[in-house]
């Protein structure tokens, strides 16, 4: 009885210094990756992706966008492989773009997501085919690399935003739905984003 007595208070004074430490240090931080497309307007469809946040690690936070395309849209893409580059949509062309959804990245996966852009890229293998290697399927092996559920279905690896809608279709639950122009998901965010990418995420 006599340790019971003691032993209650100090249980109650231990919760609440518990919660009083949980109140003060930060949530841990997490990269997160959002999946658009744009099909509209004066610009060839495509389809891309972008970090935001801190890895848990800890370092600098990531804000930058990657797509990849033919380094030349000409009569050659019907033919066969061309030349392709990693793109950096510009803040103008995110714009003008639709999120459809987001899901936080271990660092295991932003590090594999990463390591996709640089085997896309310049240093790795660049090639860029419209039926087989092109902006969708770059952002299929994103999905893939994040964790998700992906399915490439023939029938839409040329639609950028049928396909990125399927992929968030195979894992809800998973994922954050969006689904809002691009200004309008800024608008939502908290405090409100001009564009993601305008500073450039280092290397």
């Amino acid at each position: 009885m006599t340790t019971d007595r003691w032993f209650r208070p100090l249980l109650r004074v231990l919760a609440a210094l518990l919660l009083a430490v949980q109140a003060v240090v930060p949530a841990q931080a997490a990269v997160t990756i959002t999946f658009w497309s744009q099909e509209f307007g004066q610009n060839f469809p495509h389809a891309f992706f972008s970090f935001s946040g801190t890895p848990d690690a800890g370092g600098p936070a990531v804000d930058g966008s990657y797509g990849f395309t033919a380094k030349a849209i000409t009569p050659a893409l019907l033919a066969g492989s061309v030349g392709g580059r990693i793109d950096r949509p510009k803040p103008s062309y995110i714009d003008r773009s639709n999120a459809h959804f987001s899901v936080v990245l271990t660092d295991s996966q932003y590090a594999a997501v990463r390591s996709l852009i640089d085997e896309w890229g310049e240093q790795g293998d660049s090639h860029y085919n419209l039926n087989r290697r092109n902006c969708v399927h770059f952002v299929a092996e994103a999905a893939r690399r994040s964790g998700l559920i992906v399915v490439e279905d023939k029938k839409l690896m040329k639609k950028p935003r049928s396909f990125t809608q399927s992929v968030e279709r195979a894992n809800a639950g998973r994922v954050t739905v969006i689904e809002l122009p691009a200004k309008a998901y800024f608008a939502s965010l908290t405090p409100p984003v001009v564009a993601i990418g305008s500073t450039p995420s280092p290397r």
